[in-house]
């Protein structure tokens, strides 16, 4: 058996992979799935938030799991904006870890933020329409009403609508932060992408081109939303188990 320890997206908390976390957990695994530091804070809180302290946040977390099991494999798995602290991680501790799973998240290759990305990308109008800042620009929010049909509209409708009135404040600064990546660390690890068809936030033209930004990662593709643990949770599951190292 392994351990999992799954990092959120922007203005999620742990609780988005309640259904994923139960499957996972039924298999005879053990998984963490925290929220953030930062997450949903004052403007100092969302002002004090690094894109290295998420990134040794999630890495002490894979360490404490790593120990809880005795040496047992730790899969990280980051979903969306996860994706650049998963990376974070994964260099700042590679031992902490087995192997990293990327779900339609932010594969981004040294020396680029997730800012430089946005511009590299199509247009997405109706998720940039979600988006206002809070707290002078420390962070920003997205709009509940609007989101379901952006993040979720394959979803089941009763699942989404318990997830959306739970979301948070982002802190903005860590989307500006380039990655610090080398081969030696972070790529010394296994990489999964799970990449979602029908993702209306990161579209899947966007995943694959992260793809070829970072080659390497043996590929999922699922026919889901950009939430997958909400609209295929046990395929899901099924890749995160897949992808336990040995």
């Amino acid at each position: 058996m392994a351990g999992f320890v799954l990092i959120h997206g922007s203005w999620h908390g742990g609780w988005c992979f309640d259904e994923v976390t139960a499957r996972l957990r039924a298999a005879g695994h053990t998984v963490i799935a925290p929220t953030l530091p930062g997450m949903g804070g004052n403007e100092a809180q969302l002002r004090a938030t690094t894109l290295q302290g998420w990134g040794d946040f999630a890495a002490a977390q894979c360490r404490a799991l790593q120990e809880q099991l005795g040496g047992a494999p730790v899969v990280l798995g980051g979903h969306s904006r996860g994706g650049i602290v998963v990376s974070t991680a994964a260099e700042a501790d590679p031992s902490a870890m087995g192997a990293l799973v990327y779900i339609c998240a932010m594969m981004l290759p040294d020396g680029m933020s997730r800012a430089e990305f946005k511009a590299l990308e199509e247009p997405t109008p109706a998720f940039d329409a979600l988006i206002s800042k809070v707290h002078h620009g420390a962070g920003t929010v997205v709009d509940p009403a609007l989101a379901g049909p952006v993040f979720a509209q394959l979803s089941p409708p009763e699942l989404v609508a318990a997830a959306l009135p739970r979301l948070l404040a982002e802190p903005h600064g860590p989307r500006s932060e380039p990655l610090h990546l080398t081969d030696a660390r972070w790529g010394s690890l296994p990489r999964t992408y799970v990449e979602c068809t029908q993702d209306r936030t990161i579209p899947i033209a966007s995943q694959r081109l992260m793809q070829q930004l970072s080659p390497g990662a043996r590929v999922v593709t699922l026919e889901s939303d950009h939430s997958p643990y909400l609209c295929a949770a046990q395929a899901l599951a099924d890749a995160l188990i897949a992808a336990i190292p040995g």
